[in-house]
């Protein structure tokens, strides 16, 4: 019997660490827990993340102080903790939160969604974790080159997207059946940046609400524009299209927002569309046809290079006519949709449990341990003791001090 502790620290973080939690053997015991900091998300936010996972039957999992998950974790003594935060946390919890441990965990670490291509700063802030997830055969090479290049680090270990089977595929149709009258246009917090870029997109959304009235157009929103998300989002997709009704751009009504599971969404939609989230892979599992649209290019910058030869790749034009693709065989075999049969996380933890119990796993070695990250190790620190409100309370003050030192 394996004990296993997950720790998040978002919605999106929370939403992979349940799922990756329902992929464990039947024999483990399993906790899942959030850590505060200033990206916390709502208790809406954690409901819909765990939502179709067994956490979602056993009541939201905590938010907790750095110093009472310190506790949790003694009283739970877990044989592995899945870090499932962003980076800078990951490490300040391995390093410092959670160090010195007995009997000593093994850390588990990843990404909760696409990470093509792989990237330098991802393994730095994981590499004092014994085992680092991902989820295509494309993703494990391409760390397990960097992590080969750079060292710290462990072993780089193969998951299914938990995601992928809250709705199976069903060849020739719905995944679900029943009625499909809507579009999903998934908003992603990074890309695009400018603001006009998103207007163009609202504007496709509205022409097609126009022309297909039989269609409910719906923007599936990360968060509302009070809640905090993984990535800091400047021009929220709300906000902005209350702007452009009240300028008299965009028909009042002809596109609604909406929280919530994404599964839930895609289980009424006939077509989905995104610049570039997790949640084209739900819609390839749900077998919803999509678009991934390529106006503002595909690149590293955009997130989208993975979507390269899946055929999914299409216009604003395209949206406009609901002119959605079903993506290539191929592809999908290539990437994340292997065979469950192939992932290998569970058996690696697994190994390495008994390897720490026999006192011969050897710690991983994180490559931010030295005098010139001690700094960014701090700050990272401050995000997990001191009251976001206390934070935002300081980072304001610090504002106002460079405003008022400027006018002298």
């Amino acid at each position: 019997m394996t004990r296993l502790l997950a720790v998040a620290d978002s919605d999106s973080y929370l939403k992979w660490a349940a799922g990756l939690l329902d992929a464990t053997p039947e024999d483990w015991v399993t906790d899942l827990a959030v850590v505060r900091t200033p990206i916390t998300p709502s208790a809406a936010q954690i409901a819909a993340a765990v939502s179709g996972t067994r956490a979602q039957g056993e009541g939201l999992p905590p938010v907790l102080p750095a110093r009472q998950l310190r506790r949790a974790a003694e009283r739970f003594r877990p044989d592995a903790v899945l870090l499932a935060c962003t980076g800078p946390v990951v490490d300040a919890l391995a390093a410092e939160t959670l160090a010195g441990l007995r009997p000593r965990p093994v850390l588990v670490s990843g990404l909760p969604g696409i990470s093509v291509p792989a990237t330098e700063k991802a393994w730095l802030f994981r590499s004092g974790c014994d085992l680092f997830v991902v989820h295509s055969g494309r993703e494990v090479a391409e760390f397990s080159e960097i992590g080969a290049r750079l060292g710290g680090g462990g072993a780089v270990a193969l998951a299914r997207l938990p995601y992928l089977d809250l709705l199976p595929r069903a060849a020739g149709g719905p995944a679900t059946g029943g009625v499909r009258d809507r579009v999903v246009f998934a908003t992603q917090a990074k890309v695009p940046r400018r603001r006009d870029e998103r207007e163009r997109i609202l504007l496709a959304l509205a022409e097609l609400g126009r022309a297909r009235p039989d269609l409910d157009v719906v923007v599936k929103l990360r968060a509302r524009d009070d809640e905090r998300q993984t990535h800091n989002e400047r021009h929220h997709y709300e906000r902005l299209w209350t702007a452009m009704e009240a300028e008299g751009r965009v028909p009042v009504g002809a596109v609604r927002f909406a929280a919530g599971p994404m599964h839930e969404h895609l289980s009424r939609a006939a077509g989905f569309v995104t610049v570039s989230s997790t949640a084209a892979l739900e819609a390839i599992a749900g077998n919803v046809p999509l678009l991934v649209l390529s106006d503002f290019g595909v690149s590293a910058e955009m997130i989208n290079l993975v979507f390269e030869g899946s055929g999914c790749l299409g216009t604003l034009d395209d949206l406009a006519k609901a002119d959605f693709r079903v993506p290539a065989e191929e592809w999908c075999r290539a990437n994340y949709f292997h065979d469950s049969s192939a992932s290998d996380w569970t058996g690696r933890v697994a190994a390495l449990v008994a390897a720490a119990g026999a006192g011969t796993l050897e710690p991983a070695r994180s490559l931010l341990d030295g005098p010139e990250h001690a700094a960014a190790r701090r700050r990272a620190r401050l995000r997990l003791e001191v009251p976001p409100k206390v934070l935002r309370y300081g980072y304001r003050a610090k504002r106002r001090m460079r405003r008022y030192l400027k006018a002298f």
